[in-house]
């Protein structure tokens, strides 16, 4: 039977940039490889196979997904087994922490032909900047994005009735905890359940929360206190020894969208665009901060400025995809470059290598 997996991302393209997290969930590994090399040199379908090997002998996996392709993973985990392989290249640059002990750098540049690669070196060079620009503004236009949906936040902010929110807030801490706290350090890690993809925003909500017993999806307006209220939930768990799964927002990671705390079975996340769900399980409940802490009829009262700074919002954020699906589509071609150089029979080789330091893991696991 096929193990479960997980699937999120560590890294995004985010207002305020690339924002990295990948350190948080590689800690405790006791194996670790680093993958590097340029563009096309089969990091990710490495890592696809493994995945698809491991899983298929039904071990639980973690699945971290690219954030500028769709079609790329930037690393597994297998956490039974203590064992992560990610792609260490620009812009997740992954820091060892005791090179040669945990962490290994696997160079799979070592095969390609490198006198193929110079034949178009001009190219190259010059699909690499191009590619980088891309990037820089698509964060630029985010960026942008970002102050207006400040803007919005603000029309909301005024509104609130805080007092209201914190009862709230509180109220619903004893719901998911009552007295309850373990004796023990609580795990916590951080991660981005969603991103902005080349092509458009992306989530794992189903995924992540698949199997819990509860799940809280939170409405609201910006402005209305749900990363507030997920900050306050979070530090509870933390301080009563949970382990925790905190995810943060993939356009702002400053905030956050989403707490699981799995030995209390449950999630609470916002559940608004560009993730918006509603309720279709037992188990299922909605809090709604607009309802219950904001002055009613503040969309009726600020219904044009709302709509202006809604649409430059969305326009910024439109704008800012097709940036990155420029990205895309120049990273596509750059890596035709470097496919064409590869030894892939090299790879096959490196594959085995890793695999079978897997299967001595695996070993000692057992004995």
């Amino acid at each position: 039977m096929a193990g479960k997996v997980l699937n999120y991302y560590a890294g995004g393209n985010t207002g305020r940039g690339f924002y990295n997290l990948f350190d948080s969930n590689l800690k405790g590994l006791d194996r670790l490889f680093i993958l590097k090399g340029g563009p096309g040199t089969g990091k990710s379908s490495m890592m696809k196979r493994l995945a698809d090997e491991w899983g298929n002998k039904g071990y639980d996996l973690e699945m971290i997904h690219c954030s500028s392709d769709n079609g790329s993973i930037d690393g597994v985990i297998i956490p039974e087994l203590k064992f992560g392989i990610v792609d260490g290249t620009a812009p997740h640059i992954i820091e060892p922490t005791a090179p040669g002990v945990i962490e290994e750098y696997i160079n799979l540049g070592i095969a390609w032909d490198s006198e193929k690669l110079k034949q178009n070196k001009e190219r190259i060079i010059s699909l690499h900047h191009e590619v980088s620009n891309a990037f820089q503004l698509a964060y630029n236009t985010f960026a942008k994005g970002l102050e207006e949906h400040d803007q919005l936040e603000e029309i909301y902010f005024k509104e609130m009735n805080f007092p209201r929110a914190n009862k709230l807030t509180n109220e619903l801490i004893q719901q998911l905890f009552s007295d309850r706290e373990l004796s023990k350090r609580a795990d916590v890690r951080h991660r981005f359940l969603g991103a902005a993809t080349p092509e458009g925003a992306a989530d794992f909500i189903p995924n992540i929360t698949y199997g819990l017993r509860n799940r809280y999806f939170l409405k609201g307006r910006a402005g209305t206190g749900k990363s507030t209220l997920l900050k306050k939930i979070a530090a509870v768990a933390e301080e009563r020894g949970f382990d925790t799964e905190i995810y943060h927002c993939g356009f702002d990671p400053n905030s956050i969208d989403m707490v699981v705390v799995r030995e209390l079975s449950f999630a609470i996340f916002d559940s608004t665009d560009p993730h918006e769900y509603f309720p279709d399980r037992d188990g299922d409940e909605i809090v709604d901060l607009y309802l219950a802490a904001v002055t009613p009829g503040t969309d009726e009262k600020y219904v044009i400025e709302i709509s202006e700074v809604h649409k430059r919002y969305k326009d910024k954020m439109k704008e800012g995809t097709t940036c990155l699906a420029k990205a895309k589509s120049l990273h596509d071609e750059l890596e035709k470059y470097y496919v064409e150089a590869m030894d892939f029979t090299i790879i096959d080789r490196i594959y085995e290598e890793i695999s079978n330091e897997i299967i001595q893991l695996e070993s000692k696991l057992l004995h």
